[in-house]
């Protein structure tokens, strides 16, 4: 307790620090891979993926990312056990933020698409164990987050491979496949207004104080999805038929289409992501904050501070302005060729997987949901059409980060046991 009353302020400065880092961390690799999509079929550039990341990042942390901070932030270990020594909590906290974010740096300077809900959930048990015993840990919570790694990339890559059908059907193998698409475009911007708006909006957002009913949201979600068609058609309606290009590949006017679709999916990607991994990098914050303000355990069950996450949202938006485009690369272009059709249909499967686990309080991988989505419109195509040794260099690091995370958090929760104790 005395730890706590001489030094307190000191470790909540250097988790305001570490937490700006995870989530510079978050915002140079994880943000890439959930825009890599869009710049890789070649709907944005990577000028206009930062600047819509930069936006809709920050409005998907901030009024979204509550449950899964929460999670993060109380429910992967019991605060119970810390309640004689608080300070060992915070030790451990902060030892989870740098070592996240050392091993995030690591990654995104080689390129690496790894998993930030691998390495803060790797890094808070590593700690746990190391500190206080395995018994400290809700094994249970983990089983919950592991199987939803196992399932979030299964559902996004389904999810895109019957879109992927449904453009098929409805668009490419008729006999105008220019005309249907000006006909069925609006209709898939709809889509993506109308579900990510439901996930979100669904029962309310009561941190800020805003609680609907399921009729009241399901028709603000109608809402969002109509305007969503409107501007779709408007920019839609624009686009005429390139003839001289459709010589050269036939569904070229078709992609045309396509693209601002890409538009309203690299938006609400960018929201789904931003209110699932911000809590990677406010949610040891949001423990330390409790512990130093109460030394009393028992108000974890309080929920995180709405400054938390404000803070978690520009710590995002700075990754991918200065670091985000090397990862992009990898997820856009490396694993298979993708188009405006094949690339809406992966972001908008990995938009939905990732926004329904948010809502679920379920920090997935946005990594995993990602590729999962790209091999699911790869598979539409045929395996030949996937590159299956970038595919597995990205699980080998997948599998790395886990244990890299843990090792390298209980190193630094020593060392910072000492230089405080």
């Amino acid at each position: 307790m005395e730890i706590m009353a001489e030094y307190g302020p000191i470790l909540l400065a250097l988790g305001v620090i570490f937490s700006l880092y995870m989530t510079w961390g978050i915002g140079a690799n994880d943000v890439a891979n959930a825009m890599g999509t869009s710049v890789g079929s070649g709907a944005i550039t990577v000028r206009q993926a930062i600047i819509i990341a930069a936006l809709f990042e920050f409005m998907g942390a901030v009024l979204a990312g509550n449950s899964v901070t929460d999670t993060i932030h109380r429910e992967l270990v019991d605060p119970m056990v810390f309640t004689f020594h608080p300070e060992i909590l915070a030790y451990g906290m902060l030892a989870s933020l740098l070592a996240s974010a050392l091993w995030l740096m690591i990654a995104t300077a080689r390129g690496w698409p790894v998993s930030t809900t691998h390495s803060i959930v790797g890094a808070i048990v590593g700690f746990t164990i190391a500190g206080v015993g395995a018994n400290a840990v809700h094994w249970s919570k983990i089983g919950e987050i592991v199987t939803s790694w196992l399932i979030s990339p299964l559902l996004a890559g389904s999810i895109a491979f019957v879109l992927m059908l449904s453009i098929r059907h409805l668009v490419l193998n008729t006999d105008a496949p220019f005309q249907r698409a000006k006909i069925w475009g609006p209709a898939y911007a709809f889509l993506v207004g109308f579900v990510l708006s439901l996930i979100t909006i669904y029962g309310g957002l009561s941190h800020i104080e805003l609680t609907l009913s399921s009729i009241e949201s399901f028709v603000a979600s109608l809402a969002f999805g109509l305007l969503a068609a409107i501007f779709g058609k408007m920019m839609i309606d624009k686009i005429e038929m390139d003839r001289e290009a459709d010589q050269a590949f036939y569904y070229a006017s078709v992609e045309k289409v396509f693209t601002p679709l890409m538009i309203f999916t690299a938006c609400a990607m960018a929201f789904a992501h931003g209110s699932n991994d911000v809590a990677n990098g406010v949610g040891p914050l949001a423990a330390i904050v409790s512990v130093v303000n109460s030394t009393d355990l028992t108000l974890f069950a309080h929920r995180p501070q709405f400054a938390v996450l404000l803070l978690g949202g520009v710590g995002i938006v700075m990754g991918i302005a200065t670091m985000g485009y090397k990862v992009m690369q990898t997820m856009g272009t490396k694993i298979t060729e993708l188009t405006p059709t094949r690339g809406y249909c992966a972001t908008m499967a990995a938009a939905t997987t990732v926004a329904f686990a948010s809502k679920a309080g379920l920090p997935v991988s946005t990594t995993h949901v990602a590729v999962g989505a790209v091999m699911g419109v790869g598979l539409a195509r045929g395996i030949g059409a996937i590159d299956l040794r970038v595919v597995g260099g990205i699980i080998i690091s997948w599998m790395v980060t886990l244990p890299a995370g843990a090792i390298l958090s209980a190193l630094l929760f020593f060392a910072l046991k000492n230089i405080f104790s």
